[in-house]
C-alpha cells in the first residue's frame, strides 16, 4: 500500500457481471475498508463485458480519504436522503 496525507494506492478485486439475472459491478479494496466521504477511482479494470459472462479481475484504486468534515457532511446529507423516503404521501380514493 503506497500512501500520502489523503491518498492511498490500493490492490483490489473488480467482479463484473452482465447476463439476463443481473448487471452488476462490485470493487472490493484489499486492506482499507471505506468511509463516509472518501472517494475511490479504479485503473485498469475492464471496460467490456460481453452478454452472459462473468469477469473477475486484479486492479489498482485510489482511494482519497475524506477530512473530518467531509465525513461529518457525507453522514449528514446520507441521513437527509433517507429520510427523503419517509415522505410518502397517501390519498382516499383509488388510482387515477
Amino acid at each position: 500500500m503506497r500512501a500520502s496525507s489523503r491518498t492511498l494506492t490500493v490492490p483490489c478485486t473488480v467482479e463484473i457481471e452482465n447476463s439476463a439475472e443481473t448487471l452488476h459491478a462490485h470493487v472490493s479494496l484489499d486492506g482499507y475498508d471505506v468511509g463516509p466521504g472518501d472517494e475511490v477511482i479504479v485503473h485498469g479494470a475492464p471496460t467490456d463485458v460481453p452478454f452472459g459472462e462473468k469477469i473477475v479481475a486484479r486492479c489498482h484504486a485510489t482511494v482519497t480519504r475524506a477530512t473530518p468534515i467531509d465525513r461529518l457532511r457525507a453522514k449528514i446529507e446520507g441521513y437527509l436522503e433517507l429520510t427523503e423516503l419517509y415522505e410518502v404521501g397517501f390519498s382516499e380514493g383509488g388510482a387515477s
